[in-house]
Order: C-alpha cells, then sequence, then structure tokens
C-alpha cells in the first residue's frame, strides 16, 4: 500500500529525497513544506510547497507522513529541530532505507533516518533517530549510532563502537573497534580515530600538501 509523504525542506537534500523515495519506496511524495519565513517558492520538484504553519490544513497527519530531508548544518541541530517539530505536531516520521544496503541488523532503525545504497550495516548494531548514512559506509556489528548523526560516504565503524548523538563522520574517516564518540563530536575527512573522543571534539586529520616537484616534472605520469 502507497502511504503519502510530505519532505520538509527545498534544498538539494530534499530534492536527493524526493528522488530515492520516488524511485525506491512506498511512499508517494505530494508535497514538501519550509518555515513560511522561507517560503519563496509555490512549487518544487513539480509539487506543491507550503509553509509548516499551515501543513497540518492542507495535509493532516492522519493521512500524510513526513521526512525531514536537511543537512548536517549547524552540527545537525536544525534538522534535529524540525524533526521534534514535525513529530510534536503528530506526523507519522518515515525513514528511506535504501533497498541496495545491506541491513542485517534486524531493522533496528529508527524514525528519520535516510539510508543511502552500499551501506553494510552488520548483526547487532543500531542506529538511532534522524540518523544520515551517506552512501558506502560499513557499520561494524554491536555497534551504536545515537540519534541526529550524520555520517558521509565510505567510512568504517568497526565492531563494538559507540557514536553519540549530534555528531558529524566525515568522508573514508576509519573508527577503530570498541571506542566511543562523544556526543556532537567532529571527526574529519580521512581521519583515523585509535581511542575514545571526547565530547564537542574536533578531530581532523593533515591535509596533504602540494608537492615542491610540479608535475611537469613527474617522469612516469
Amino acid at each position: 500500500m502507497t502511504k503519502k509523504l510530505v519532505i520538509f525542506g527545498t534544498g538539494d537534500i530534499a530534492e536527493i529525497a524526493h528522488s530515492y523515495f520516488t524511485a525506491d519506496s512506498d511512499y508517494d511524495v505530494v508535497a514538501f513544506t519550509v518555515d513560511e519565513a522561507y517560503l519563496a517558492q509555490s512549487e518544487f520538484c513539480a509539487l506543491p510547497v507550503v509553509s509548516f504553519e499551515r501543513v497540518i490544513e492542507a495535509y493532516p497527519p492522519a493521512e500524510y507522513s513526513m521526512f525531514v530531508a536537511l543537512s548536517y548544518g549547524k552540527l545537525n541541530a536544525l534538522r534535529r529541530q524540525k524533526y521534534e517539530a514535525a513529530k510534536a505536531s503528530g506526523y507519522a516520521i518515515a525513514s528511506y532505507v535504501s533497498s541496495r544496503a545491506s541491513v542485517l541488523n534486524g531493522g533496528r532503525i529508527g524514525e528519520n533516518c535516510f539510508i543511502f545504497e552500499d551501506n553494510t550495516i552488520q548483526p547487532f548494531s543500531s542506529i538511532g533517530d534522524n540518523v544520515t548514512l551517506w552512501s558506502g559506509n560499513h557499520i561494524g556489528h554491536h555497534s551504536t549510532i545515537g540519534s541526529h548523526t550524520f555520517v558521509a560516504s565510505h567510512v568504517v565503524v568497526s565492531g563494538g563502537v559507540e557514536i553519540g548523538e549530534q555528531c558529524f563522520i566525515g568522508v573514508n574517516a576509519t573508527l577503530r573497534d570498541h571506542i566511543k564518540i562523544g556526543d556532537r563530536c567532529v571527526i574529519g575527512a580521512g581521519a583515523v580515530i585509535l581511542a575514545d573522543a571526547e565530547p564537542e571534539g574536533v578531530y581532523m586529520s593533515p591535509a596533504t600538501e602540494r608537492s615542491r616537484v610540479p608535475s611537469t616534472k613527474l617522469r612516469k605520469i
């Protein structure tokens, strides 16, 4: 049975969410909503856009579900705020889990999750509410990802890892087994975390520097 869905947002993430839900879910996206202060267009993806302040009138919670399609701005605080507002308004909150993801944890996945293709979610792991797993991640056995967290692409979360709430994990980061990542941590692209990370910590990998040798001097390229 097809379910009717309203998406919060009109940015890139909302456009991506519309594409994935339309192509690979049992939801029918019927409209978008944003805060009235940001209502700059009446249509998006050829569907109506209504203010969040009036969305209940046009799309009542008894008949429609909602998905909050926002990124990691303000360390996921904005997405958390809108998710909680939609839930408080009485909406059932949808999640998207790609049919091309390997979900082996018995479906222990919360609300408003956005789980892209090629994620591997191993047995006995759990995913909280309002979590984004971009494409190609490994979520190891017995690991926990706290609510309102954003995990970018090709991250390795080893077995038994605990990731707190409102974290950001950058592309190609590696987290060794049985460590704890505190709430509101930022783990930068390519970082290798071998021990517990303190709450609100920022862990960055050194950027690759330009070689003193120009490309025209390389003999084998």
